[in-house]
């Protein structure tokens, strides 16, 4: 009887070895990809979209009617084309109209400018000796006065026969005409931009109006070359909303000097309300949404660990963790989409 009960008791504690064994082999195991955490910069902007304007546009039109003449331009020795540079004062197109031009009688005006100067520098010579009367003098001035206006007034007359750039920038539009047509009065002659700096105006929604502001600083992406982010500033923040839209409006302005923005173009603004220089900072998409709260999975000898975390500052990509984490925690960042509380995992990458 006793032989019999000890074979009954070894053949329990067998069966219980091979249940155990049986379950170790059905344990399964994860394969994670982590990275250890560390401080780091993190912003968090306003996105908004928006198409980029030159700060400066000029578009000329004649004052005077004239032959049309198309300047030449002095570093390529051939006739202006739409997309050259031009310098302020440099002189596009010409409007030749003699019978205008003698009319205004410049060189005869600025000659008799010259005259009347000496003459009025001469009466204050004289008057100081007593050698002539102060009416004689003041008509004197007068005389030099009348005579400095009709110069200005030739000068101004005179510029309606050139059109002239009034800054720096690019030519962007040359209307066609033939050389030596007959222009008239207020037609287009060329458009001018000053591509160094760029603007654009964004209408934000209502809730943001407490959180744009002035000086802000604002990244700026082409979307077509969205590795290549300009900086820009906030310049200007209206502060009564559109009634219609409830929104309202800012001006952003971003200096271009290398010419990768050009007017017209759609780009991608990122207005930056918020930042913090030392942060704990975790992608966006390894975060759950549990009945705890927000959770996420970290390693710790070889099993994951739920952590349900508290967040602060975050934009499209990352997000500040606040608490229920620490630096140099390993962090599951592909491969938690299945994770339990204290699964196994092995560490791949």
């Amino acid at each position: 009887m006793k032989q019999t009960l000890l074979f009954l008791l070894v053949f329990l504690l067998a069966i219980s070895c091979d249940d155990s064994d049986a379950d170790d082999a059905l344990e399964i195991i994860i394969p994670v990809n982590v990275t250890e955490l560390k401080r780091s910069k993190i912003m968090e902007f306003i996105t908004s979209t928006a198409d980029i304007m030159a700060h400066k546009k000029e578009t000329a039109l004649s004052q005077s009617e004239g032959f049309y003449r198309l300047a030449v331009n002095p570093k390529t020795g051939n006739p202006f084309r739409p997309g050259e540079s031009i310098q302020k004062g440099q002189v596009v197109i010409f409007i030749d109209n003699p019978e205008f031009e003698n009319n205004i009688a410049y060189e005869s005006k600025k000659l008799n400018l010259d005259i009347s100067k000496r003459e009025y520098e001469k009466q204050q010579s004289l008057y100081e000796k007593g050698g002539v009367t102060q009416r004689e003098l003041i008509n004197a001035e007068r005389t030099f006065i009348d005579s400095e206006y009709a110069f200005e007034n030739a000068k101004i007359q005179l510029g309606k026969l050139r059109i002239e750039a009034s800054f720096d920038g690019i030519i962007t539009s040359l209307p066609y005409y033939t050389k030596g047509v007959y222009i008239s009065v207020g037609q287009p002659m060329c458009e001018i931009m000053d591509y160094k700096t760029m603007y654009a105006e964004v209408a934000f929604p209502a809730k943001e109006l407490g959180q744009v502001k002035a000086g802000q600083f604002v990244r700026v992406t082409q979307y077509n070359l969205p590795g290549d982010t300009l900086i820009g500033t906030v310049e200007q923040v209206d502060p009564a909303l559109e009634t219609q839209s409830r929104s309202f409006k800012s001006k952003i302005v971003v200096d271009n000097p290398d010419n990768k923005l050009r007017p017209g173009m759609f780009v991608k603004l990122e207005t930056i309300v918020a930042s913090q220089d030392s942060a704990l900072v975790i992608p966006q998409d390894v975060i759950l949404s549990k009945r705890q709260g927000k959770t996420v999975f970290i390693v710790e000898k070889s099993a994951a660990q739920r952590r349900v975390i508290a967040t602060g500052l975050e934009n499209e990509q990352n997000v500040e963790v606040l608490s229920g984490l620490k630096e140099g925690d390993r962090l599951v960042i592909k491969g938690f989409e299945t994770l339990r509380h204290h699964s196994k995992v092995k560490i791949v990458r």
